[in-house]
Parts: C-alpha cells; sequence; structure tokens
C-alpha cells in the first residue's frame, strides 16, 4: 500500500531565524508555536525543524552536545512538547533533524574519548597515529591533533565536529535508544543528516582528490540503516529521509526502495550543482539550465524505474534562495518565484517547501563579509583571500553561493525587524521586507504565498502528480522546460519559461479526442489552445488532460 507521505507535503523550519516569542536575536520552540495557524493554513503536513539540541553553535547546531536535551537558546524540553501537542491537534507532524555522522567535541562521549586510549568512549570515534590526506568539507585537513594522546580524530567537517566511529556496535545502539526516545515522544519523522557517510573504508587510504570516494555510499552504509530500520522504524508511523552528499541515482534507489527496509526517500543535490564551474562552488557563475533539466529528468525517470522515491526541494538552509538562483528577484520575482514553485511541484517526489520559499524571499544581498555568521563561507573567504583571489570576486561568489542566503530572519509583516522579533536578529533582514512579508502575502491573492497553496492542495488529490511517469519534452530548449505525467486515463502537462524573454513551445502530443483544464497559471490572461505556446517571461502552466 502506497503511504501517506507521497502525497504530503514537508515544510521546513531554521528555528534561529523563523520566529522569536521571547523577544531575543533569535528565533525559538515558542515562536514556531505562535506560527502553527499560519502553517496549518498552509496546508503543509510535516514540519522538519532543523537541530535544537543542546549545542555550542559552532556551525548553527549541526555540533550535538547532547541529543537528550533542547538547547537553552531555543527553550526547554516544556516547550518542545507543548510544540508536539499544538501540532497535532492542527494535524500537524513534526520531523526532528537527526545528526550522526559526528557529534560537538563538547559532547560527553568525545569528552570521555579524551581522558585516554583505553578510556571505553575512544571507540566511539575515529583515531588514527598518523592522518591521511583527506581533506574538510569546509576547508584543511579533515584530521585534528589531540595533543595528550598524539593521536588525530577524524572531522569530514569542522574541527568541532568528531566523526562517530559507526564500526563500534556500541555506538550504533547509543545512536538507535537516542532515536527511540523521540519516536516514543511522538516525533513523526526524522532528517538525517549526511547520513550516507557514516561508513568508512577502513584502511583510511590516501587519495589523489579529497578523500570523499572512500566515505561516500561507504561499504557497510546499506547494513547500517537496515540495521536503523530494524531497532527504530519498524512499526512505526514515520517518513524518514536521508541527505545523501555527493550520492548516486543507484544507492538512492537502495535507500528509498520499500522492500529494502531503509529509509522513505532521499535527499540529493546534483541539480543544486549547476552553478558550480568545473565543480567549483565559490566562483560566481550563471547556472546552466540544460544540465538542471537532464539532472532532474533522469533522477525522475530512474527513481520511479527503480521502486525508490524522492524528495524534491530548490531550497533549504544550505542553498541560496531560489527565486535568486534560478530565477529573477528583482522584475519577475512574483512571475518566477511561482513558475519555480510549479515546476518542481509538478515532479513525482514528496515536495520540500523551506521557510520564506513560499513568499518569494530572496538572496539578502549582502555587501561585506562582516555580514555573513556561516562557518563554511568564512572559511571560504580567508582561503580564497589567502590563495591571492580579488576580494570583489570572492565577495561575488559568497553573495551569490553562501548558506547565510537562505538564514536571513522569516519575514512575517512590515513591522519591525520583520515581525521576526523586537530584539536586534542575529543576522540581516534580507531585502524588501516591507513588501515580501507574509501578511502582505496573505492579503494578497494573487500572490506567491496563495500559488503554494494551490500547489499543496492540488497534490493531495492528483493522482497524476503522485504517481504518473515522467517525460521530458524539451531537453535541449534552451528557454523551456516542459515535461508530462502520464496515468492511462490523465496526463498533466507543466510547461515552463525560464527567461525574462519570450519563448515558444509547441511539441505537445495529446490522445485524440482528450481536452484540456487549465490548473494553475502565474499570468490572468490565459488561452484556451493547449496545444501550442508563446510564453511571456517566465511564464509557467499545468494542464491536465483527460478524456472528453
Amino acid at each position: 500500500m502506497q503511504q501517506d507521505w507521497q502525497s504530503s507535503v514537508v515544510y521546513q523550519i531554521y528555528p534561529k531565524s523563523f520566529s522569536s516569542h521571547h523577544g531575543r536575536a533569535t528565533g525559538d520552540i515558542l515562536g514556531v508555536v505562535d506560527r502553527l495557524d499560519y502553517l496549518q493554513w498552509l496546508g503543509v503536513d510535516y514540519l522538519w525543524l532543523t537541530p535544537i539540541y543542546a549545542s555550542p553553535q559552532k556551525d548553527n547546531g549541526y555540533d550535538v552536545s547532547d541529543y537528550y536535551a533542547i538547547d537553552p537558546a531555543y527553550g526547554s524540553m516544556a516547550d518542545f512538547d507543548l510544540l508536539l501537542s499544538e501540532a497535532t491537534q492542527r494535524g500537524l507532524r513534526i520531523m526532528l533533524d537527526i545528526v550522526v555522522n559526528h557529534t560537538s567535541v563538547q559532547h560527553a562521549w568525545f569528552q570521555e574519548a579524551l581522558k585516554g586510549r583505553d578510556n571505553p568512549y575512544r571507540d566511539f570515534y575515529i583515531w588514527r597515529d598518523q592522518p591521511n590526506n583527506w581533506q574538510s568539507k569546509f576547508g584543511g585537513s579533515a584530521w585534528a591533533l589531540d595533543p595528550a594522546s598524539g593521536q588525530y580524530y577524524l572531522h569530514l567537517f569542522d574541527e568541532s565536529q568528531a566523526d562517530l566511529n559507526w564500526e563500534n556496535p556500541r555506538l550504533r545502539q547509543a545512536v538507535f535508544e537516542m532515536m527511540q526516545f523521540w519516536a516514543d515522544k511522538g516525533v513523526a519523522g526524522f532528517r538525517l543528516d549526511v547520513i550516507n557517510l557514516i561508513s568508512k573504508q577502513q584502511d583510511f587510504s590516501d587519495d589523489d582528490s579529497d578523500g570523499r570516494r572512500f566515505y561516500t555510499d561507504g561499504p557497510r552504509v546499506h547494513e547500517y540503516l537496515q540495521e536503523m530500520h530494524r531497532k527504530v522504524f519498524a512499526g512505526r508511523d514515520l517518513l524518514t529521509v536521508g541527505e545523501m552528499s555527493s550520492t548516486t541515482l543507484p544507492h538512492c534507489i537502495n535507500y528509498s526502495r520499500p522492500d529494502r527496509h531503509e529509509l522513505s526517500m532521499t535527499f540529493n543535490f546534483h541539480h543544486l550543482k549547476v552553478d558550480y564551474p568545473q565543480g567549483e562552488k565559490w566562483l560566481a557563475a550563471p547556472f546552466d539550465f540544460i544540465e538542471l533539466k537532464r539532472i532532474l529528468s533522469d533522477w525522475q525517470s530512474g527513481m520511479n524505474e527503480g521502486g525508490g522515491w524522492n524528495a524534491i526541494f530548490w531550497c533549504n538552509h544550505d542553498q541560496p534562495r531560489v527565486v535568486s538562483r534560478f530565477g529573477d528577484d528583482g522584475e519577475y520575482r512574483l512571475e518566477s518565484a511561482k513558475m519555480l514553485a510549479t515546476t518542481l511541484h509538478g515532479l513525482q517526489g514528496t515536495p520540500y517547501i523551506y521557510q520564506g520559499e513560499e513568499i518569494g524571499m530572496a538572496n539578502p544581498a549582502f555587501t561585506q563579509i562582516s555580514d555573513y555568521r556561516d562557518v563554511e563561507t568564512l572559511n571560504a573567504y580567508q582561503s580564497l583571500s589567502a590563495a591571492g583571489v580579488a576580494e570583489a570576486d570572492i565577495m561575488a561568489a559568497i553573495k551569490q553561493k553562501s548558506r547565510d542566503n537562505s538564514r536571513t530572519p522569516m519575514q512575517w509583516d512590515d513591522g519591525i525587524n520583520a515581525g521576526f522579533s523586537s530584539a536586534e536578529p542575529w543576522i540581516g533582514i534580507a531585502s524588501q521586507p516591507e513588501q515580501v512579508n507574509v501578511a502582505a502575502a496573505m492579503a494578497d491573492q494573487n500572490s506567491v504565498l496563495y500559488h503554494y497553496r494551490q500547489l499543496i492542495a492540488l497534490r493531495k488529490t492528483s493522482a497524476a502528480l503522485k504517481y504518473g511517469e515522467y517525460q521530458c519534452l524539451s531537453a535541449d530548449d534552451p528557454a523551456i522546460w516542459a515535461y508530462s505525467r502520464s496515468l492511462p486515463d490523465e496526463i498533466l502537462l507543466v510547461v515552463s519559461n525560464f527567461t525574462a524573454s519570450r519563448a515558444e513551445f509547441s511539441n505537445v502530443a495529446i490522445p485524440e479526442g482528450w481536452s484540456g483544464e487549465l490548473l494553475l497559471t502565474n499570468y490572468a490572461d490565459i488561452g484556451a489552445d493547449f496545444s501550442q505556446f508563446n510564453l511571456r517571461p517566465f511564464e509557467s502552466l499545468m494542464v491536465r488532460f483527460s478524456a472528453s
């Protein structure tokens, strides 16, 4: 039986930037509670919260120091229990972020491990007498020295985030018990952070690159996830999604195929590297539209044929705002934000909406490095500066690519600090808060927000959106992405213009005797001929065809 999450929509909340109940620089759990009525009105089903556990916040909570405690900056366990209760009353389900590739070096396990090589927690982490040449994803060596023992510990991310040793069954059991604790509380799902990195090749060989081939989709990762399923997921109604770093289609089919008993679905990020020239993130560059279509089309067809399931998304807390990235955040912000929404939500998979995406929030266009807070961004600035890259080129890349682009405060109204807090926020407000905010969007039936609300409602009623076979109709078109989603008795057609110029499209083959019904568009005056299209800037349509 197909499960409920195949017709659900997930809304991602970055609590630090969502809403401050207490009027502080950062958001909190009670701020989320305050906004539940809005989220219920929007129509989403699940609320995914990025980490709210105790943390020194070196990487905005992805450096956990206590999995069983709420960070005081976000509130208390009583606040979380209230959130669970209030969300449940509104038909909303809570998902938590599970970060178990690594912990903070301030976690009790690591602090015990530092006491000596014979400490029982030493083997919860990965130690070597000599480092290999693997590189951290945040820059520099992936190894850090413990002076007391003379050994090095692995950190694929920041030096403050020590990688866990999943080869150790005691570590795995401790992780599973922690997840059981939250599931028993009533949490309805888990998003598993970089979960495909947990299994490392055990010879720790040097690499001619950065080392990722030795730990990405590693040798025992499927075994570990199947064990997690048996011990945590089985018998519980949980949505589970894995964040898969630098993964492959065959692996993601296996991660998400129901008969393998691993995860519900997977995130992959290949489509969000189409503006990385030669794989280089920190260069300002336009995106490759043909490649964007090719990647997403390959994953649509491949996951469907293999029996897997996609988590589909444009935005999250690590990515720039999509209206700035693939649309036009100036003259055509409204049109391009709606176009991008229709294009994504017409695909097969479970859609994820990141806070502010539904009102068309854009990148903040910060102008100086002191405006940024993200550790990856600040490390990149230092390394690029040291390499002699011109300041203007560094800032152009950061302005386009920084993770802080998505981390500015949610814009609720046109009041002080866009309604996020009465206090000055921890990071600056993005552009145009007077026009781009929830209150203004709710008062305007033509807003991006109402467009998202229609798409969310449509997913719950359209069989073709859930199960229709995907076919790309415009693979090589430089302006148009058109595709169909087909069932024997219904065809959905999505046609989107990704440019600020007019573009024509006519490659539409509909069975004789079938008629079309316009479901959604971002322009008001649409003709009745659905066999050919002369699209205006960023125009997009979704049409349903069926037998007359």
